[in-house]
């Protein structure tokens, strides 16, 4: 099991571990979405609160779960995954310390409120692989301005928790050793309160851009599987990875 569920005083507690770096595999993505649907039948909770094992919240999707014809599943499943993690009918916490890099970040995107360690690295490096983050082209240019997404997507440099802060991606930056406790005192000021109000107030905060949040996923998704993956520079760039040397791009 890669995904840890407890249920206590309102709060369900998720906990990615899947050692080293909480590699976000299919079969992880399933077990969260599987854990999502049934905190979502909970009748009295209040607040999720999503953390990772280890010293890093999670290095990205599974590179080989990209390639041909993998990739044709993993992204379908993937949205899904964020969509369901956006969608959910409570408000939801994500503690993050270390990389949360590639899929990890979008992951988090998927979150109402981030609680960042003062460890923590984000970023979206597909770029250099030859390819694209499909959640997070459809969703960092709501969280933050859209020249930042810009530079985020286009360099794939890694920020480090205060930049995060100050791009709009985290809420808070706290030292590392009080991340655990920040963030359980964070969700307690939200479960002290009504189950049905914390439903009512989701829905309307979601109500302004769940749409075209799940429409911009739809498309950058297409996107992904009919156009960026028919490129050979997509191909020769995950191949690299897996093979760890630097690729050779034809620009095609």
């Amino acid at each position: 099991m890669t995904m840890h569920r407890t249920v206590a005083d309102g709060l369900g507690h998720l906990t990615l571990d899947h050692p080293p770096v909480n590699v976000l595999t299919r079969s992880v993505l399933g077990e969260l979405r599987d854990a999502l649907a049934t905190l979502a039948d909970e009748p009295a909770l209040r607040a999720v609160l999503l953390d990772a094992r280890g010293k890093h919240f999670s290095a990205g999707a599974d590179v080989g779960e990209h390639m041909p014809p993998e990739f044709r599943d993993l992204i379908p499943e993937f949205l899904a995954t964020i969509g369901a993690l956006a969608a959910f009918p409570l408000p939801t916490v994500a503690a993050v310390r270390g990389r949360c890099v590639g899929g990890g970040l979008e992951l988090v995107l998927g979150v109402d409120i981030v609680i960042a360690s003062d460890t923590a690295r984000f970023g979206q490096p597909e770029i250099a692989l030859g390819v694209v983050p499909p959640v997070a082209c459809a969703l960092l240019p709501r969280r933050c301005p859209a020249g930042v997404a810009a530079e985020i997507v286009f360099t794939g440099d890694l920020l480090n928790a205060e930049d995060a802060y100050a791009a709009g991606l985290v809420r808070r930056v706290v030292p590392d050793a009080e991340l655990d406790s920040v963030a359980l005192e964070l969700t307690s000021r939200i479960t002290r309160h009504s189950g049905a109000a914390l439903r009512a107030a989701k829905r309307a905060l979601r109500a302004a851009f769940a749409e075209h949040d799940a429409r911009a996923m739809t498309a950058a998704g297409s996107t992904y599987v009919d156009d960026v993956m028919t490129t050979a520079d997509a191909l020769e760039g995950l191949n690299a990875f897996l093979e760890k040397r630097q690729p050779t791009w034809s620009h095609r």
